[in-house]
């Protein structure tokens, strides 16, 4: 195994994260991924490990990590993707329950994660988490989600700090066409009251918006050029080679 890359994704079942399971396990690399449900169409891999798991329940988030990861001895890129959106709409619509929802998946279980990670024998080299242009932009509507991905721009921040040997980066990956974007697309959404809904309806089917796959193929080579900058650093896809 130590001749090969060792990867490891969370939410791999969709999305970016599907699209990157797909690419790596396609590169011959050993991806040990984790989502609440397990694409069949990668089960035909031997170099593909996996885990079921809602990274809602907290409880159980270190326990079938330990269990994943258990005869590995290093990790060359661990990608923390699994993330929920929430609902968009005002700040003084949005309750403290659904605001603690959504910080529990996109900041509180990657902490766990991260503790189980870093307090192991296992060599690890990368950390990318996929954050958002939403930790920064404050565009209205994006509440809770905003929220818990500037919070996760600044745990990925201190546990650079903490080991500065380890490659942190938060990691905004642009417009890629997921599931989330069926809802952020849909009709529901007041264009008026949220103008960030029109800017993503008018992406769509776009080469603005690409598929997963797609995005995969250059997030890959965007994650390698992470090293350039420094460690704990928020990086958008999009401003890369500025």
């Amino acid at each position: 195994m130590s001749n090969k890359r060792v990867v490891f994704i969370t939410g791999c079942s969709s999305g970016i994260g599907y699209g990157l399971t797909k690419h790596y396990l396609e590169e011959g690399a050993e991806v040990y991924a984790l989502s609440r449900r397990q694409p069949d169409e990668f089960t035909s891999f031997s170099n593909f490990h996996f885990k079921s798991i809602d990274l809602n329940d907290l409880e159980g988030v270190s326990l079938q990590l330990k269990s994943l990861l258990e005869n590995v001895n290093q990790i060359d890129l661990a990608v923390l993707n699994a993330g929920i959106i929430g609902e968009i709409k005002d700040m003084v619509d949005t309750s403290i329950s659904e605001i603690r929802n959504v910080m529990d998946v996109n900041v509180w279980a990657n902490k766990l994660i991260l503790d189980e990670l870093l307090n192991s024998e296992r060599a690890l080299k990368q950390v990318v988490a996929i954050s958002s242009g939403a930790s920064v932009n404050g565009n209205r509507g994006w509440s809770a989600y905003s929220l818990s991905k500037a919070s996760l721009n600044m745990l990925i921040k201190l546990y650079a700090a903490e080991h500065p040997e380890v490659q942190f980066n938060s990691f905004a990956p642009g417009l890629v066409d997921t599931a989330m974007q069926d809802y952020l697309c849909g009709d529901e959404l007041d264009e008026e009251k949220f103008p960030s809904a029109k800017r993503l309806k008018a992406a769509r089917n776009t080469p603005t918006m690409p598929k997963p796959a797609e995005a995969a193929q250059v997030f890959d080579k965007a994650f390698s050029s992470l090293f350039k900058y420094d460690s704990g650093e928020y990086v958008d896809v999009r401003k890369m080679g500025e």
